[in-house]
């Protein structure tokens, strides 16, 4: 499948424009012209609703179900959401844009686009591979952890509804009782998990399994590339939504729903003046559209050349949002009637110590005779009045509180949602529709992360490009062995290592790089010359400024910010103590903060590496070297939306043939334009859906 590569100039730059107009004619009526020559043999999706379902599948993933919602529950609610568009609006979607044009027009994976602005910056692609990789042996361990609770979900009544009883002693297992039914299972039934990260202990074997499935289930979805991974995302990208809608309809039946989305959606603005919340707002709106990951670029070079990827960046930025809030809307409904529940039961149990007379003296507001009559709110404002003059046996009973607890992460998923699904009627068809929905959102992400791994080395190696289900299933073998890691008793605590530490920065930067490189390297205005042909109108020119100001300015705060709390925070992970049944803050031993500065550096490297090399073999780091001659600009050279002034002196045909220029499009914009155009119809049948 790789592509004879076009000639190069002394300096090792690749001329884009070396070709004959012949050439280049029949290159775009085929519609499939690449940065290094014609491609014909190039997959294409089958239809515009694949890939958009494509690109949605892999923008909401796991983070909008449970990141989203616990973000806002912490970070002033719908205050939070309000930052969060304005970041997604400024940041995100011209980000996202960018990404999309770049391998649209240029139809190669991360590391042919990066490589064909200069070959100084083919790192960025490299880097954008290795991250993939890593966000794809941790992501495929989620996977199997909902494959196992999946399978544990055919039983009734749910194997996390109670305690186990110790045979021996013939009493409630200790660590048990110390925690929740919910909670044991997750760390003991499921994780079998160790006490601390030096403590690795044996493999988990059901685990095991469980991961071998899980990378089996994504090999079988790729292994025919997207021809066979685009059917599948028919179901994995709808299904979710479905269930949401579900859960949501059911959810608002419950006692507590409402209170949930008082608590979620109630905004404090004062939260608008903390520079974290802007930090997590922005790494929020960073994750959710896929940034830097090299499988948005991925997906977009399997496109026709003048589909219309600026209305796909904001559609799929705006179901990105609408899935977060629709998530976070399910969320907060079982959250609340979880939270209603467990404080009813916490007001019925101090009314009752009211009955056995210890303290009945403290309840004249109540019919101690009928614990069960009284109100939680009847209880809190007693207890406002009363509470500090009572010994420890009477305790408040906080709706917030509750709210509160295990929202983050695997926490909300594996604890606090089973917990709230246990006491649903029918709770195994619930709990077995929820795990199912995990199953597909966590498919459709793994699915373009591996695009984002094996399209750059297919369209950059001959080899591999020629041997695509040999390297699918390769990487998928080797992924299954690396990520053996994740499945001894101590994996659950690298997973959350590789969560926190091999993307963020690495992604990060990146994704500078990127913009820095179009920006400034490239020319924004440049760039905009090229979605102008490809698009056959000009996006807005605030583009222009945002690429080049507020996105890079944006993405180095937000690096600067994230190198300042690893400095002066030390890196922690949440440990289970299987003796106080409770999770408790450690501080990672010496070895691992080793084994995560690695990840960070490895992931890193090829940035730098590959400008090295590129500079000591004589490449260039910009597109046209001094004494040149670069083809009039004056157009735009300024960001400026005017008119295009009339050219009236064209270069000789073979003067403009021979002239050393870099393109984003592998079409220069003059001999474009002496192109037939096509049909009305025609062009409608490429881009619409």
């Amino acid at each position: 499948m790789e592509k004879p590569p076009l000639p190069n100039d002394e300096d090792g730059s690749v001329l884009a424009e070396s070709r004959s107009d012949t050439a280049l004619v029949a290159a775009d009526e085929e519609g499939s012209a690449g940065a290094d020559g014609p491609e014909d043999d190039r997959p294409a999706w089958d239809s515009k609703l694949q890939y958009v379902l494509a690109q949605v599948g892999f923008s909401v993933g796991l983070g909008n179900v449970w990141r989203f919602p616990y973000l806002c529950h912490q970070n002033g609610g719908g205050a939070f959401m309000l930052l969060y568009v304005l970041l997604l609006l400024i940041i995100g979607v011209p980000l996202f844009f960018m990404e999309l044009a770049a391998g649209q027009s240029i139809r190669q994976g991360s590391i042919g686009v990066w490589k064909h602005i200069s070959p100084r910056l083919a790192g960025i692609g490299y880097s954008s591979c290795m991250v993939c990789f890593f966000v794809a042996l941790y992501y495929n361990v989620i996977i199997a952890w909902s494959l196992f609770y999946m399978g544990n979900s055919f039983q009734y009544p749910l194997p996390w509804e109670q305690c186990p009883v110790d045979m021996i002693s013939n009493q409630t297992v200790k660590e048990c009782a110390s925690s929740s039914p919910t909670s044991y299972f997750w760390f003991r039934k499921a994780l079998d998990i160790s006490d601390s990260i030096d403590q690795s202990g044996e493999f988990n074997p059901i685990m095991t399994g469980c991961l071998l499935a899980a990378w089996a289930l994504v090999c079988l979805a790729m292994i025919k590339g997207i021809k066979s991974s685009a059917k599948v995302m028919y179901f994995s990208s709808v299904f979710p939504y479905a269930v949401l809608i579900c859960f949501l309809i059911r959810g608002v039946m419950l006692d507590g729903a409402v209170e949930g989305i008082k608590y979620m959606f109630y905004p404090k603005l004062e939260i608008w003046g903390e520079v974290q919340v802007w930090r997590q707002a922005a790494t929020q709106v960073f994750f959710a559209l896929g940034l830097g990951y090299g499988s948005v670029i991925a997906y977009s070079s399997y496109n026709p050349v003048h589909n219309n990827c600026h209305r796909d960046a904001i559609m799929v930025s705006g179901i990105n949002f609408m899935t977060s809030v629709l998530a976070s809307l399910v969320v907060f409904v079982v959250l609340g009637f979880r939270a209603k529940n467990i404080a009813l039961g916490c007001v019925a149990a101090m009314a009752g110590m009211a009955t056995t007379g210890s303290s009945e003296h403290w309840w004249p507001w109540f019919n101690i005779s009928d614990p069960e009559s009284v109100t939680l709110q009847d209880y809190r404002e007693w207890y406002s009045h009363y509470g500090n003059l009572l010994g420890s046996n009477i305790t408040d009973c906080d709706l917030e509180r509750e709210m509160s607890k295990g929202v983050e992460g695997t926490g909300l998923a594996f604890i606090a949602f089973t917990e709230a699904m246990a006491l649903f009627p029918a709770s195994p068809f619930w709990s077995t529709l929820f795990f199912l929905m995990l199953l597909n959102l966590g498919l459709s992400t793994m699915f373009g992360t591996m695009q984002g791994i094996l399209t750059p080395l297919m369209d950059n190696f001959r080899v591999l490009g020629r041997h695509k289900t040999m390297l699918t299933v390769c990487s998928c073998i080797l992924g299954f062995f690396i990520g053996l890691l994740f499945t001894q008793r101590s994996g659950n605590y690298f997973v959350t290592m590789f969560d926190d530490y091999s993307a963020t920065l690495p992604l990060i930067i990146v994704v500078v790089f990127e913009t820095f490189s179009v920006a400034w390297i490239y020319g924004a205005d440049r760039f905009l010359d090229d979605v102008e042909v490809m698009l056959h109108w000009r996006p807005p020119v605030i583009y222009c400024y945002l690429w080049k100001y507020v996105c890079l300015l944006g993405m180095v705060g937000l690096l600067a910010a994230s190198l300042l709390r690893m400095v002066f925070k030390r890196p922690t992970y949440t440990a289970w103590n299987h003796t106080m049944g409770s999770e408790t803050s450690l501080e990672y031993p010496g070895w691992a903060l080793v084994m995560l500065s690695m990840l960070i550096i490895v992931a890193s490297l090829p940035v730098p590496i590959g400008y090295l090399l590129s500079f000591l073999r004589g490449g260039r780091s910009l597109p046209v070297e001094e004494g040149e001659i670069e083809p009039p600009r004056e157009r735009y050279s300024k960001c400026n939306s005017a008119e295009p002034e009339p050219n009236n002196h064209h270069s000789p045909l073979d003067e403009d043939r021979n002239r050393p220029r870099s393109t984003f499009l592998p079409l220069g914009a003059e001999h474009y334009r002496l192109l037939p155009q096509q049909e009305e119809g025609e062009e409608e049948e490429d881009t619409g859906l």
